[in-house]
């Protein structure tokens, strides 16, 4: 009988690990509820396609696999250090929150859980949007690799990232053309010189 990884164990660090992924979890579904709730933009148009739906879809699916790999596939279990990667995964999981929050700001009225435009819109460029498109998805992709990594089994962190890369091009597919047919030239010369997610690579 393989013995369970760290953070299915008593210890302090699957403490921290669990405290980090709910604290997660939580403000994502609260933002989800808040934010979804009301129309920040009464004149803004709902052009969102499914993507949302999709995207948690792919998350949730994501996480599953990743959490039980550990148990159907124990051979992949990392037993290097697995302390300091479960504390690597919580301080990877706070800072990808911290990062999608401060994009989220940074955005102000113009963020919406469904993709959604309006004809006088502007293209932000302030804060994080000065190297990359969608910001928030990159913090919930450092997160994601956070929630992997702690999980110490490398199919689970290779299956919670794909799952969530799947998700969110998708959306971003749905979100740039949306924006490119809105908001016209402006957004598409903002893509010329931006990346989507990694600052001058990706």
């Amino acid at each position: 009988m393989h013995m369970p990884n760290l953070i299915f164990s008593p210890s302090v660090y699957a403490v921290i690990y669990w405290a980090s992924f709910y604290l997660w979890f939580i403000l994502e579904v609260v933002g989800s509820l808040t934010q979804r709730r009301r129309i920040r933009r009464q004149e803004a148009t709902r052009v969102d396609q499914g993507s949302y739906v999709l995207l948690l879809v792919s998350l949730w699916i994501s996480l599953g696999v990743g959490f039980v790999l550990p148990y159907l596939v124990p051979a992949a279990n990392l037993t290097g250090n697995p302390p300091l990667l479960v504390t690597m995964g919580a301080l990877l999981i706070l800072l990808g929150l911290g990062f999608r929050w401060y994009a989220i700001r940074s955005l102000g009225r113009y963020f919406t859980r469904d993709v959604a435009v309006s004809a006088n819109q502007q293209v932000v460029q302030s804060g994080p949007y000065r190297l990359i498109r969608h910001p928030s998805y990159t913090g919930t992709l450092i997160t994601a690799i956070g929630v992997g990594l702690g999980i110490c089994n490398w199919l689970s962190l290779v299956a919670v990232l794909a799952g969530f890369l799947a998700g969110h091009l998708y959306r971003v597919g749905v979100e740039e053309r949306a924006l490119s047919a809105t908001i016209g030239p402006p957004y598409r010369d903002y893509m010329k010189h931006t990346k989507r997610f990694i600052p001058f690579i990706f």
